[in-house]
């Protein structure tokens, strides 16, 4: 569909058009259950005994031995063996965020989601609690492990450690760690208070550490965090989107008033149209707004408008429109990893259709009045093309549906699990198989890969990142949006 034309679109129109017929219902709450087992299968360190993906093992169990301290645990991002604490650390968040919106209608699943969450956030307990004045964010040199396809199991690259401090900064990734510890407290508030509040208290440490200490990992850690995961956004929007979780979760006015004193040097004003794990500028207008809907706080109100201009700029037909959109519906932002902005923007369609639902509110896109509800059905549409309502047919979660990649860019899923294969596979060795047309040995179940293109093109091709691989800051926010399906069937 041409651009012009879908821009003079309403949205009820878009949405009817770009409805592709399927016979077979979608079962959400079978795709919650297997996007949360999916972190399962990125877990290092000493896997439990209840650990599900038995086709992984032990990894990593020395990880910040040789600075003498310990970093063993978390989540390995995507298809390789790094620990990187930039998505790490915005992968816990949303989770969290997921968790704190949506729990109550996971039903089964609250249980497993609380571990995915409990496993960020105890790695990142220790990465901010181990050295005075000191954040770890780094485990392995990212240039060294991109040479080798192992398994995380047999991994003898390097395990370098990297850190930031006072004199080399890094206020974005400490900022969002900080987040993620306030949210992941705030999820644990009722049910293992005495852990929630260790988290709450961390989160405070970090965040004025990230405040104090200004400046970026980028700058501090060059090559190993860049081009990989550069803070191409800069700081000032993860300090603002940790003093706005810390709001939250505290209840502490110092929190607001830090909100109403820095919002507009840190980017309270600036509209912004991808949410992401380096951009936080649109989740937090989104999460400052509820206190706004919701609590009457009229400072912050600001938020509110903001976010409405960025629901405008999703919304076809609407005065502010300005999103690119494949001809088969999906929204697209990037040709690399772009299901992460699909699924981000869902889950704040919903959020936001939360919010906006406790006090009947409604956003204006010039003359376009849209509902809560419309931001439902949007939503409902990226979540529903992911599952196989698209041109392809495929789901682009593995292991979900009829149809699933099946050449996914994962080291432990591509290669020969420990009990099938329980001699080591060196660093070259293990090129084979990437190269290999044969499917994955090891099914990477709940996996949301990149997806397909602007033409809703994809190939299934293990050497293809940019459409094959997962992450975890893919299925994070999905988690939530799954779960309000999964609660909400019929809609």
């Amino acid at each position: 569909m041409a651009p012009n034309l879908l821009h003079s679109l309403p949205l009820c129109v878009f949405l009817l058009l770009n409805h592709h017929c399927v016979t077979a219902t979608i079962n959400y709450a079978d795709a919650l259950e297997k996007s949360i087992l999916f972190f399962e299968a990125q877990r290092s360190g000493q896997l439990p005994s209840n650990q599900r993906v038995t086709w992984r093992g032990n990894s990593g169990l020395s990880d910040g031995s040789q600075y003498q301290v310990d970093l063993v645990g978390g989540y390995y991002d995507a298809g390789d063996n790094v620990k990187f604490g930039l998505p790490m650390a915005f992968t816990t968040t949303m989770l969290a965020w997921s968790v704190i919106e949506f729990g109550n209608m996971m039903s089964g699943q609250l249980d497993n989601a609380r571990a995915a969450v409990r496993w960020g956030s105890d790695y990142l307990l220790k990465a901010a609690t181990a050295t005075p004045d000191s954040l770890y964010v780094q485990v392995a040199d990212p240039n060294q492990d991109h040479r080798c396809w192992e398994r995380p199991e047999d991994m003898d690259t390097p395990r370098n450690v990297y850190r930031v401090t006072a004199q080399n900064p890094g206020s974005d990734v400490a900022a969002e760690t900080a987040a993620a510890l306030a949210a992941a407290s705030i999820v644990f508030k009722n049910c293992d208070p005495a852990y929630s509040a260790k988290l709450l208290h961390a989160a405070t440490k970090v965040f004025d550490f990230a405040d104090r200490y200004r400046g970026s990992y980028s700058d501090s850690l060059s090559s190993v965090v860049c081009p990989f995961y550069c803070s191409y956004s800069g700081y000032h929007d993860e300090l603002l989107w940790g003093a706005s979780w810390l709001h939250w979760a505290s209840e502490d006015v110092s929190y607001m008033s830090y909100i109403q004193s820095n919002g507009h040097m840190l980017g309270a004003e600036q509209d912004d149209f991808s949410f992401c794990w380096d951009d936080k500028r649109v989740g937090t207008k989104v999460l400052l707004s509820k206190g706004f809907l919701q609590n009457r706080i009229d400072a912050l109100q600001l938020y509110k408008v903001h976010s409405d201009n960025y629901i405008c700029s999703l919304v076809p037909g609407s005065n502010g429109f300005q999103s690119q959109y494949t001809p088969g519906g999906l929204l697209f932002k990037g040709s690399e990893s772009n299901l992460q902005y699909v699924t981000s923007t869902s889950f704040l369609l919903l959020t936001y259709a939360k919010y906006l639902t406790t006090n009947g509110g409604s956003i204006s896109c010039g003359t376009t009045t849209v509902s809560a509800t419309d931001l439902i059905s949007l939503a409902k549409k990226q979540v529903d093309y992911i599952l196989g309502q698209n041109p392809a047919r495929t789901s682009y979660m593995v292991g979900f549906g009829n149809r699933y990649p099946l050449h996914v860019h994962h080291r432990g899923s591509s290669l020969p699990a420990l009990r099938d294969h329980p001699s080591g596979i060196s660093c070259g060795d293990g090129f084979q198989y990437l190269y290999s047309g044969s499917p994955n040995p090891n099914l990477l179940v709940g996996a949301v890969v990149g997806g397909p293109d602007n033409g809703d093109g994809f190939s299934d091709d293990r050497n293809n990142y940019r459409q094959t691989e997962p992450a975890t800051y893919i299925n994070a926010p999905f988690v939530g949006s799954l779960a309000f399906f999964a609660g909400n069937p019929n809609i």
